[in-house]
């Protein structure tokens, strides 16, 4: 057996650097562990924590390719944040200007969830825990 121990970190291409770190960072509350410029790739690195978890991977490329599809492209589909009160968190993504689709209750666990986009349009999804 692989001996897996837990997801270490998710990594994202944001297509403007400063636009992606402010909404992980003031919007979303991701902690910044450390921001690094590689010169010789012309891109920067954001370590990104929830709480004291480092979670998220922030990078920089001159000029990207753009996402193909949403939601249903092949690869990653979206990532999932766990939310204690999810009225809570629709009101605090709408007074930062965040729309969120309207909130959904998962049907096998009763749960509510919505989903956002970042300033790509990568769909994050909220799931009440």
């Amino acid at each position: 057996m692989l001996p897996l121990r837990y997801l270490h970190h998710i990594a994202i291409i944001g297509s403007d650097y400063a636009r992606s770190k402010r909404f992980y960072t003031e919007v979303l509350g991701l902690r910044v562990l450390r921001e690094v410029y590689r010169a010789e790739r012309d891109s920067w690195k954001l370590d990104l924590a929830l709480g004291e978890q480092y979670v998220i991977e922030l990078f920089s490329f001159p000029a990207p390719p753009p996402r193909p599809t949403r939601p249903e492209a092949t690869g990653l589909r979206h990532l999932a944040f766990a939310v204690t009160d999810m009225d809570e968190a629709v009101r605090h993504l709408t007074a930062h200007g965040v729309a969120s689709e309207p909130v959904r209750t998962d049907k096998f666990t009763g749960r509510r969830f919505t989903f956002i986009e970042d300033p790509d349009g990568l769909p994050l999804e909220f799931y009440e825990d």
